[in-house]
């Protein structure tokens, strides 16, 4: 959701080869606190086009209620939260999560999940909109209409045009069945439809892929052209590479892998890719496993459609959950949680074209429990701003600033 001059991201790019791999190019992350209350969880960062960064989350309320918050960065800290919705139907889980995305014009989207009567797995997405920043919010509307007892969820959000454009999976050609494997009645789908800034559906569900892995989260971007949604595929011989859909003034674009890591498995890995795009440029980070645990980054010159070679980020000991975000001068941060005996970090490096182009940065310890969730990463005004779940008896969510240099 940020522009910038295609030539100054190139130059950027071309800067950036051959830097030294281990040369500092972030400060040391400071801790600074987080607006949310004990026992929240599930932290989202989304940036806006206007350079707005949102942090939302999860907390519970009385009686077993569930409250989606979100609090906004003012620089140096962050604003009063505020609510957007509660219930106390939601459905709740540490892949699948809510979210608070500003767009342009004053223009939100927020989306939570509601369970449904059926099974555990049985719940629909649920979405509002604000027209006046976040302020206030429409009634809440589902964007698919089957009506099924299946899984709809990992949604992704891109408010832009005074609208927004929802993805998500769809389970309604499931049978209601979860057990990770995906061998229910049928295959989990990727849809999408657009929704106006008073909560209406200007359009019906589109399938933009018939067959995509179950359980891994979707991402979405805005480049040059239009909208760039990544996610995990599912092929009939079970490989799951990470594909790229293309939305331009022609329509969806065919898939496209962002690489071939022939990762045959027969289960989701529940660990979904991640895509930030400027101008032409794309970055895609994605966790795979064909052989040992890796971390992999790609870069696009031309808006998504062709990569280049894959980038190693980490291998042996990562638990994944990346994230990725384009530096203002081209190099794009990947940050992942890396596993050993003595626990797990949130880490953090910077990566041009060529390979590693500035030293491994550990922004926090953590664990690869599920209750500590997906880390979360987007840049702020001189650097990048970092937010997870400290699991336990009793989680928080918890941020962190690092300062670029």
């Amino acid at each position: 959701m940020r522009s910038l001059a295609t030539t100054v991201l190139l130059a950027g790019l071309a800067a950036c080869h051959g830097p030294d791999p281990d040369a500092r190019w972030l400060d040391e992350a400071r801790e600074i606190a987080a607006p949310a209350v004990a026992g929240s969880r599930f932290p989202s960062l989304a940036r806006g086009s206007d350079g707005t960064l949102v942090m939302s989350w999860i907390e519970p309320g009385a009686e077993g209620e569930y409250r989606l918050r979100y609090s906004t960065w003012a620089g140096s800290g962050w604003m009063d939260p505020q609510t957007v919705a509660a219930g106390r139907d939601w459905f709740i889980n540490w892949a699948d999560f809510p979210s608070v995305v500003p767009g342009d014009e004053r223009v939100w989207a927020a989306h939570w999940l509601q369970q449904r009567p059926g099974s555990v797995y049985s719940y629909d997405v649920r979405l509002a909109m604000s027209s006046d920043a976040g302020h206030t919010w429409s009634a809440p509307m589902t964007p698919h209409h089957d009506g099924t007892a299946t899984e709809h969820g990992f949604a992704s959000l891109l408010p832009a045009g005074g609208s927004a454009r929802v993805v998500w999976l769809d389970g309604r050609d499931t049978a209601g069945e979860h057990d990770h494997s995906g061998h229910g009645g049928g295959a989990m789908t990727l849809r999408s439809t657009v929704v106006t800034r008073l909560g209406q559906q200007t359009r019906a569900e589109e399938v933009l892929d018939p067959r995509v892995c179950d359980c891994c989260q979707t991402d979405v971007a805005m480049a040059r052209e239009g909208a760039v949604v990544v996610y995990r595929d599912r092929s009939d011989g079970e490989i799951r590479n990470i594909s790229v859909l293309r939305l331009t003034a022609g329509g969806w674009s065919n898939p496209v892998n962002v690489a071939d890591d022939g990762w045959r498995i027969d289960a989701c890995p529940v660990n979904g890719p991640a895509v930030d795009a400027r101008g032409d440029t794309v970055a895609v980070a994605w966790f795979t496993a064909p052989d040992r645990p890796r971390v992999r980054l790609a870069f696009s010159l031309d808006g998504g459609r062709t990569f280049g070679p894959p980038v190693e980020v980490a291998t042996g000991q990562t638990a994944g959950r990346v994230d990725v975000v384009l530096l203002p001068d081209g190099r794009a941060a990947v940050s992942w949680l890396a596993d050993s005996p003595g626990g797990a970090r949130l880490l953090v490096r910077a990566f041009s074209t060529e390979g590693p182009a500035g030293a491994a940065t550990t922004i926090a310890a953590s664990d690869v429990a599920r209750s500590s969730g997906f880390p979360q990463m987007a840049l702020a005004e001189g650097g990048l701003l970092f937010a997870w779940t400290q699991s336990g008896a009793e989680p928080r969510v918890r941020a962190a600033f690092a300062r670029l240099r």
